[in-house]
């Protein structure tokens, strides 16, 4: 069965950027992929030490093992498709989610793990930045040689206090294209599978 897992970077529980990886998962889910959502901000997780042990070691796995992250590392390798949803802080992502980004990157392409699987970012801004976070997730994938599925816009939404990116209506419907559009291409790619 397809699985798409969706990491959260937020640290606020039930915050905007939760609210947007919830309604792109909602489609996928409508379209009979199974669909998980993992809390990574607001976590302990330290960011890439760049020793190096994961090329040597070749084990999918970081040698940092003093919190979550490999346990996030297992969950991306088993989906086909991968969500990564952030707040805009100081127009970048957070440092959980750069943390992911990071230390799953190294692991990934030192064992060449996340090749031809579904990417895409999802983004929660207050005002403005929002597009430096877009790009930095989507470069994450890019140089993992992922496949990036867009929308109508931009995949982000609007908002400050919690639940405020349900008021912006053009984000509502671009959350469930992206889960139309990644439902639909991860049925195409992996049709035979």
């Amino acid at each position: 069965m397809l699985k798409a897992v969706a990491f959260n970077g937020s640290p606020r529980k039930d915050g905007n950027t939760e609210t947007l990886l919830k309604m792109v998962l909602e489609e996928i889910k409508s379209e009979g992929i199974s669909t998980e959502l993992i809390q990574v901000g607001g976590k302990a997780i330290r960011g890439c030490s760049a020793c190096m042990k994961c090329r040597k070691n070749m084990n999918t796995r970081c040698a940092i093992d003093s919190d979550e992250l490999n346990s996030y590392i297992e969950k991306a390798l088993k989906a086909n498709i991968i969500i990564i949803g952030s707040p805009t802080y100081f127009a970048d992502v957070s440092s959980e989610t750069k943390a992911l980004i990071d230390r799953l990157g190294f692991v990934a392409r030192a064992n060449g793990l996340l090749k031809d699987k579904i990417g895409a970012a999802v983004v929660a801004v207050r005002r403005a930045g929002a597009v430096h976070v877009f790009n930095t997730i989507n470069n994450f994938f890019m140089i993992n040689s992922m496949l990036v599925v867009g929308s109508t816009y931009w995949n982000l939404g609007f908002g400050k206090a919690k639940g405020d990116v349900q008021k912006d209506s053009e984000a509502v419907e671009n959350m469930k294209d992206l889960g139309k559009r990644i439902a639909l291409l991860s049925k195409k790619i992996y049709a035979g599978s």
